[in-house]
């Protein structure tokens, strides 16, 4: 890691270590680190971690516990690394006011052009894929909640009862994600994110104290120390992609108060550390209990009967379903980067060009949401004078309108739940888009923008960047090749 003097070296292409450094951040924030760490581990810990037992049982216990710190420490460096680059943005002549985005890092490492679009597109599908997969979990997951609970109180519910519906609880979970969607910052989520977390916390107590009262299942299989064969190669995407939450880090560094990089260490190492025990005791301890035959699931291996399990799949209800605005929230900003500027007004877009004279103060307010990248910089002409909002805070023109937040946040919600309610699994497409979007944001983009950024920088520190790039690629092309054998068999 680094400390806070080295928050803004970089190369002859970028800005100096010293403006960096000295320079007041151009948007700050206003949230803590307790906030920030909450919301990046609930973004990193999902219904993933229920599976964890499996890979356990696929690889051995040994393997399986190094594996999983293994790549937690690389999804650590990931973020690392993009938190070192999001200190670059913004430190230009002209560029004041912009704020860190993966947008904004491939702008300034690969230029404008169709690289940036292609880095959006494959974000705002990841996350929209992701999204769609958690209201897809609610609703199979909700009735089976009441299904158990009627067991337990004794109270039947007939075949054709509401309650057993899966697309009324579509639409009673879309009642409760839909304001919270419309919330612009990570940190007015961090309640719910809290919530969230607290049930990952009941679900680890379920499986530890479980094993700790009733020892093993009676129909439990072998446990090993180690072993290889197909399904270990089959689950090691399982825990590679658990720790996916690049696509919220941005947010946070931009929303974080006082930020240095010390403090976004804390935040990393905090929430990367809580993922990891959390996916090492959920992993150990389903595995001892249920040996070789666990399941995927780990949480439907216990009696369907019981409060408690039932209380625990609630419990995976709202962490996923609770999770759904920290996936819309990063799908938005890349939508808005993909399409900002489509709609310009024609005489805008004169003005822009220069082709205009004089415009109206609404016309004004129009052009500093809505002007295109195309017809990019008005601060270039004079960079010296960067536009100040009434609290002296620099403003970034391209920020995303109240108009395109409210329609671009509605086609995202809309198209999810339809997709949702007509759909029932995405597990196919959802590998595909895990192996294409999650290593690109997690190790391919974090290692290269890292590496062209810092080239000039001495140690080794560039270079194990360029080799995370690098195993992002390797990661890919085995997750694509064995989801393309998958497809075929």
């Amino acid at each position: 890691m680094t400390s806070e003097r080295d928050y803004g070296a970089a190369s002859p292409s970028t800005p100096s270590s010293s403006r960096a450094a000295n320079r007041k951040p151009a948007h700050e924030g206003h949230a803590s680190i307790t906030s920030s760490v909450v919301n990046l581990t609930n973004t990193a810990v999902g219904a993933g971690a229920l599976a964890f037992p499996s890979a356990f049982a696929s690889m051995g216990l040994i393997p399986g516990i190094l594996s999983c710190a293994g790549s937690g420490l690389t999804a650590m460096f990931g973020l690392y690394c993009l938190s070192r680059c999001a200190a670059v943005v913004g430190t230009r002549p002209g560029d004041e006011g912009r704020k860190a985005s993966f947008n904004e890092l491939a702008r300034l490492t690969f230029g404008k052009g169709w690289a940036t679009k292609l880095f959006d597109l494959a974000i705002a599908i990841k996350c929209f894929g992701v999204s769609v997969s958690y209201l897809i979990i609610c609703k199979t997951l909700l009735p089976q909640v009441c299904y158990t609970l009627s067991k337990v109180f004794h109270h039947p519910l007939p075949e054709d009862s509401i309650l057993l519906a899966s697309h009324f609880w579509l639409i009673v979970w879309m009642v409760v994600v839909i304001p919270l969607s419309f919330l612009r910052t990570l940190d007015a989520l961090r309640f719910t994110s809290q919530i969230a977390l607290l049930t990952v916390v009941y679900l680890v107590l379920v499986v530890v104290g479980w094993f700790a009262v009733k020892g093993v299942s009676p129909n439990h299989g072998e446990v090993v120390l180690a072993r290889f064969g197909r399904n270990t190669l089959s689950n090691f995407p399982v825990q590679v992609f658990a720790y996916t939450c690049s696509q919220n880090l941005f947010p946070i560094y931009n929303e974080l108060k006082n930020k240095n990089q010390k403090k976004m260490n804390t935040v990393i190492v905090a929430s990367m550390g809580s993922a990891a025990a959390v996916y090492e005791v959920i992993g150990i301890m389903g595995y001892l209990t249920f040996g070789s035959k666990v399941g995927s699931n780990v949480i439907a291996m216990y009696p369907p009967t019981s409060l408690i399990i039932a209380i625990g799949r609630l419990g995976i209800v709202l962490l996923v379903g609770l999770s759904y605005p920290l996936q819309v929230l990063p799908c938005r900003q890349s939508i808005h980067h993909l399409t900002h500027g489509l709609f310009r007004h024609p005489k805008l877009a004169k003005l822009t060009n220069g082709s205009g004279v004089g415009s109206s103060p609404n016309q004004t307010t129009e052009e500093e949401s809505s002007e295109s990248e195309d017809a990019d910089d008005e601060s270039e002409i004079n960079p010296l004078v960067p536009k100040v909002d009434d609290h002296g805070h620099h403003v970034h023109k391209h920020e995303m309108s109240k108009i395109e937040f409210i329609a671009i946040t509605s086609v995202i919600l809309v198209a999810g739940f339809l997709i949702a309610y007509n759909v029932h699994e995405l597990e196919i497409i959802l590998g595909f888009v895990g192996s294409t979007g999650s290593t690109i944001i997690t190790f391919i983009l974090p290692g290269f923008f890292y590496f062209r950024l810092f080239r000039e920088e001495k140690g080794v520190m560039k270079w194990w960047a360029l080799a995370l790039g690098i195993y992002g690629f390797a990661v890919m092309a085995f997750c694509l090749t064995f989801n393309v054998l998958n497809l075929i068999k």
